[in-house]
C-alpha cells in the first residue's frame, strides 16, 4: 500500500466557495500587514472554483466592501443594481402584489446586486491567488485527521483511481495529508466533514435541530422584450400548500437572462411532493410564464440550502479549527441571502485563526471567532429573524402575519423567541396517510424531465467508481422507505439518481444512478431514516456550473 504524501500549512481551508476564500484572503491581507509570512491552502473538491456553487443570488454587498474596499476598481462582477422588488402571493390562477410600503425591510434589496455567484467566486479566486493562496481544485477532503489529544490537525483528500470493486485501477493515485495549524472548514450545506466534526464534538448540544431546504435553479436567456434588468421578484404560496415552507424567485440580470427558482422547505411532511416537479408547476403560472415565453433554458442546477438561523446554529469552534459559511448555517432565510454572511465568518475567523498564529498557537480552540461573531452587525442581523423559520412551522397563513408583525411592525426587536424539536426528515408522513400529487408531464419548451436538466448541469462521474451515495443499510429503501412512504427518495432528489426497479423474481430494488448526482444532499438530509450517507466522490466530478 503507497504510503500517503504530506504538505503541511499554517491554515488549511476545506472549500472554495465565498466563506472559504474569505477565509484565506482576510489572513494574507493581515500577514502583509503584519509583515509576516503566514501559509494557506484551499482545497475544492470541484473540477475549478465556481464549479459547485450555486445560489439565486441577490447579494448584500456589506461584507465584500469590508474585505475589499476597492472590489468595483479591481472588476468584481457585481454588474447588475437592483432596481425594483416585487413580491407576490400566487394562487393557481391568480397573483397578488404586496405595496411596497407594506414590504418589511428583509424583502427590500436597494443597495444590492443581483449576481451570478459562480462567477464572483471566480473572481474571488483569482483575488486569493494574487496575494499568495495556494489553491488546490479538483480533490475533495474525504477524511479528518486529528491529533492524540482529538484535535484536529488537518484532512486527508481521497484515493483517486479506485475502482467501483476496491480494486485500484491504473490510475490509481493515493490521497494527501494535509495539515495546518488550523483547519477551517467551508464546504457549503450540509458538509460531510462538517457532520462529523458536530457529532464528534457536540457541536448542536443545547441548539434547535437544523433546518433545510433545496433550491432548484434555471437560468435562461429571454426574449428581449421580457428583459427587465434589476427586477428582483419573490413569490409565496402556488404550487406549494399551505403547509409546505417555501417560495421562489425570479432575478433579472443583464444581457437578457433570467435566473428562476423554487426553494422548498425539506420538513415537508407529504412524501409525494416532488420539488422539482413542483418547480417545473410554478413557471406554468399566468403570472410567470409569460416571461419565458420564446426563451431558452441554458442552466440547470439545484442545491440545499441550511435555513435554521441564529437558533440552531452550532458551536463554531473546536480543537484546531472553525465552521464558516453555511457549512455552520448563517444564511439569513428571511432576506434569502447568505453570500454576504458567508464572507462575513469566513473575515471573522481569519481574524481569530491570525491572531492565534501570532501567539504561536496550534491546535486549540480560536474561541475569539464566535466572541467576535456575537459582537458583530451579521449576529444582529440573524437575531432579528431568528423565528422567521420557526414560524413557518406553524403554516403559510401564521408565518406570513407574524413574519410582518415582526420584521415590519417591530423591526426585529421582538420579545420572544421560538424553538423547535424535530429534525427535517421526521416530518415526513406515511404515504397512505397523504393525498397523492400527479404532476403533469413536462412539455419540453417551458417545462423539462430531470434527466435533460441533469444534462445541462455538466455533471460527470467516473461509472466505474465506488458510487458516493452509500446506504448504511441496503434492505431499508425497500422495506420501509417504499412500503412505509411511497418511496420517496424517487421525487425528493432533483437528478434521477434513485429509482425502483424489478428483478428478475419480481422484487423491487432500489437502484442508485450516482452518475446524475449534483451534490445538493438532500437525499442526506431527507431520507426518513437517516440511511442515506452522502461522501465525496473523486475530486473534480460532480456538476460544473457556468456562473450559477
Amino acid at each position: 500500500m503507497s504510503e500517503r504524501e504530506s504538505m503541511e500549512y499554517d491554515v488549511l481551508v476545506v472549500g472554495g466557495g465565498p466563506a472559504g476564500l474569505a477565509t484565506a484572503i482576510r489572513l494574507k491581507q493581515l500577514a502583509a500587514e503584519h509583515q509576516r509570512e503566514v501559509s494557506v491552502c484551499i482545497l475544492e473538491k470541484g473540477a475549478e472554483i465556481g464549479a459547485h456553487i450555486l445560489s439565486g443570488a441577490v447579494m448584500d454587498p456589506r461584507a465584500l466592501t469590508e474585505l475589499i474596499p476597492d472590489w468595483k476598481e479591481k472588476g468584481a462582477p457585481l454588474d447588475t443594481a437592483v432596481t425594483a422588488d416585487k413580491f407576490l402571493f400566487l394562487t393557481q390562477k391568480k397573483a397578488r402584489s404586496t405595496p411596497g410600503w407594506l414590504l418589511p425591510q428583509c424583502f427590500q434589496n436597494h443597495g444590492n446586486y443581483i449576481v451570478r455567484l459562480g462567477d464572483l467566486t471566480r473572481w474571488m479566486g483569482t483575488q486569493a491567488e494574487e496575494l499568495g493562496v495556494d489553491i488546490f481544485p479538483g480533490f475533495a477532503a474525504s477524511e479528518i485527521l486529528y491529533t492524540e489529544s482529538g484535535a484536529v490537525k488537518g484532512v486527508a483528500t481521497g484515493d483517486m483511481g479506485v475502482a467501483r470493486d476496491g480494486s485500484h485501477t491504473d490510475h490509481y493515485q493515493p490521497g494527501m495529508e494535509l495539515l495546518a495549524r488550523y483547519t477551517i472548514f467551508a464546504e457549503g450545506s450540509r458538509g460531510q466533514l462538517g457532520r462529523q466534526l458536530i457529532e464528534r464534538y457536540k457541536l448542536d448540544a443545547g441548539r434547535d435541530p437544523q433546518s433545510y431546504a433545496i433550491g432548484i435553479k434555471e437560468l435562461w436567456e429571454v426574449d428581449p422584450s421580457q428583459s427587465q434588468p434589476g427586477l428582483v421578484m419573490h413569490t409565496a404560496g402556488w404550487p406549494l400548500d399551505t403547509d409546505t415552507y417555501g417560495g421562489s424567485f425570479l432575478y433579472h440580470l443583464s444581457n437578457n437572462l433570467v435566473a428562476v427558482g423554487l426553494v422548498v422547505g425539506l420538513d415537508y411532511a407529504n412524501p409525494w411532493l416532488s420539488p422539482f416537479e413542483e418547480f417545473q408547476r410554478y413557471k406554468t403560472h399566468p403570472a410567470i410564464r409569460p416571461t419565458f415565453e420564446g426563451g431558452k433554458r441554458i442552466a440547470y442546477g439545484a442545491r440545499s440550502l441550511t435555513a435554521g438561523g441564529l437558533l440552531s446554529l452550532p458551536k463554531l469552534c473546536f480543537p484546531g479549527g472553525v465552521m464558516v459559511g453555511c457549512e455552520a448555517g448563517v444564511l439569513n432565510a428571511s432576506r434569502i441571502k447568505g453570500s454576504h454572511s458567508a464572507i462575513k465568518t469566513g473575515a471573522l475567523a481569519a481574524e481569530a485563526a491570525f491572531e492565534a498564529l501570532q501567539a504561536d498557537r496550534r491546535h486549540d480552540e480560536l474561541l475569539g471567532y464566535p466572541a467576535a461573531f456575537e459582537k458583530s452587525w451579521l449576529y444582529a442581523e440573524l437575531n432579528k429573524s431568528r423565528n422567521f423559520k420557526q414560524w413557518f412551522k406553524k403554516g403559510r397563513t401564521i408565518a406570513t402575519v407574524m413574519t410582518g408583525v415582526e420584521q415590519w411592525l417591530l423591526k426585529g426587536k421582538m420579545p420572544w423567541t421560538l424553538h423547535h424539536s424535530k429534525p427535517d426528515y421526521a416530518n415526513l408522513q406515511p404515504a397512505a396517510e397523504c393525498a397523492r400529487i400527479d404532476y403533469p408531464k413536462p412539455d419540453g419548451k417551458l417545462t423539462f424531465d430531470r434527466l435533460s436538466s441533469v444534462f445541462i448541469s455538466n455533471t460527470n462521474h467516473d461509472e466505474n467508481e465506488p458510487i458516493h451515495l452509500t446506504l448504511k443499510d441496503a434492505s431499508i429503501p425497500v422495506s420501509v422507505n417504499l412500503a412505509k412512504y411511497g418511496g420517496p427518495e424517487t421525487r425528493y432528489c432533483p437528478a434521477g439518481v434513485y429509482e425502483f426497479v424489478k428483478t428478475e423474481t419480481g422484487e423491487d430494488r432500489l437502484q442508485i444512478n450516482a452518475q446524475n448526482c449534483v451534490h445538493c444532499k438532500t437525499c442526506d438530509i431527507k431520507d426518513p431514516t437517516q440511511n442515506i450517507v452522502w461522501v465525496a466522490p473523486q475530486g473534480g466530478e460532480g456538476p460544473v456550473y457556468s456562473g450559477m
